[in-house]
Order: C-alpha cells, then sequence, then structure tokens
C-alpha cells in the first residue's frame, strides 16, 4: 500500500512539473504570428508578430488593435512611412524595422515606453542624424542595431541615447572608430566589424573605453 501510494505521488509530481515546463516553454517561445488576416481574428492574443518580406498594404490595418504585442517584424516591407498605431504598442519590446524606405519616425515614436531594442538595418533612406533626439525619448531602448547603413561617422548627438548598452554599426563605411560613442555612460558593447578601420588606427583600443569593441 505505501509503494502504491509512493507511486501515485511521484506520478502526480511528474504532471506538475511537466505542466510548469510546459507554461515557462509558452511564456517565453510565444508562437509567432505570419498572417496579419488571421491575426485580426484574435489580436489580444497575439504576443509575437512577424510581417517580414510580404508587402502589406497597411493602410487599412490599425497595429494599435495588438495591444499585447511584444515583438514586432516589419522588415523588407519597403514602407514609405510607419503603420498607424504602431506608437501606441505599449508592451512592445522589440521593433524590427530594417530594409524599409521610410527617412523619419513619427514624432510619437517616443511613445514606445517598453522598447528595449530596435533594428535599423539595411535604411539607405533613414535620416539618422535627425531622428536621434526622437530615439532619445525611449526611456528602455538598450540595443540600437544600424548595420549596413552606409554610415562614416556618427554625429555628436548620439550622445543623447544615454540608455543605450549595445550598439551595432557593423557593415557600414567607418575609416576609425567613432570617439562619439565615449558619451555613451551605460555602453557595454559597440560592434564595428566588417568596417573600413585600418590596423593601425585599431591601437585606439589600447584608451579605457570601459566597453567590449567587435572588430
Amino acid at each position: 500500500m505505501k509503494n502504491c501510494i509512493n507511486h501515485l505521488t511521484f506520478a502526480l509530481l511528474l504532471v506538475i512539473t511537466n505542466i510548469s515546463v510546459a507554461q515557462t516553454k509558452t511564456s517565453k517561445d510565444s508562437i509567432v504570428e505570419k498572417n496579419i488576416e488571421n491575426a485580426i481574428l484574435h489580436p489580444d492574443e497575439v504576443i509575437r508578430l512577424d510581417l517580414s518580406n510580404q508587402t502589406i498594404n497597411f493602410d487599412k490595418i490599425d497595429l494599435s488593435q495588438f495591444k499585447n504585442l511584444e515583438y514586432l517584424s516589419l522588415e523588407n516591407e519597403h514602407l514609405k512611412e510607419l503603420p498607424k498605431g504602431i506608437s501606441s504598442l505599449k508592451k512592445l519590446k522589440t521593433l524590427n524595422l530594417s530594409g524599409n524606405d521610410f527617412m523619419n519616425l513619427p514624432s510619437d515614436f517616443g511613445n514606445l515606453d517598453s522598447l528595449e531594442e530596435l533594428f535599423l538595418n539595411d535604411e539607405k533612406n533613414f535620416k539618422f542624424n535627425e531622428n536621434i533626439k526622437t530615439l532619445s525619448k525611449l526611456p528602455n531602448l538598450r540595443t540600437l542595431h544600424l548595420e549596413n547603413d552606409k554610415l562614416k561617422k556618427l554625429p555628436s548627438e548620439i550622445k543623447l541615447l544615454q540608455n543605450l548598452r549595445s550598439l551595432y554599426l557593423n557593415n557600414n563605411n567607418f575609416k576609425k572608430i567613432p570617439l562619439d560613442v565615449q558619451g555613451l555612460q551605460n555602453l557595454q558593447y559597440l560592434d564595428l566589424k566588417d568596417n573600413f578601420i585600418n590596423q593601425e588606427d585599431i591601437d585606439i583600443l589600447k584608451l579605457n573605453f570601459g566597453f567590449q569593441i567587435n572588430l
């Protein structure tokens, strides 16, 4: 009888453990919705939305309905401007806007209070210098990707992005390490891989930047 109870207890614990693991996995690895028509049918349930490479007409789509969205990718959508409602996504943590054709971010972009990571790669028309003040209004922006943007230098206003922890500038046209990054007090990682920095200029790494630089 005792052995039977022990086996029953073990089986019950195993079931509880499996349920707990399943719930944890669900919270971390939310299903990625890739179909906008399906997403609109249950907007409150959509946590991750990937609309990359689909050339969607956003004229009649209001993204603000996805109030629980934490991840959004609009990569390679060739957008001339950002879709309406995007600045209302209060829970959005990661936003991929790479490979589009817009020049400026909307004035209310700083309303994305939870945004932690922003991708602006492959942006040939984006006016980074003119949008830094808008980016500086993002209170939780920790990681910024500016890869393959044909950047040659950084504006001195880069120091406005004081919350940055990681800055990706790889695959650009830098010939020297941009010293303006020293004004980023919280920066921990700078990626400058695949630029045109001369070997002799790498000696500048001997200076105490206080963060990791990848070349």
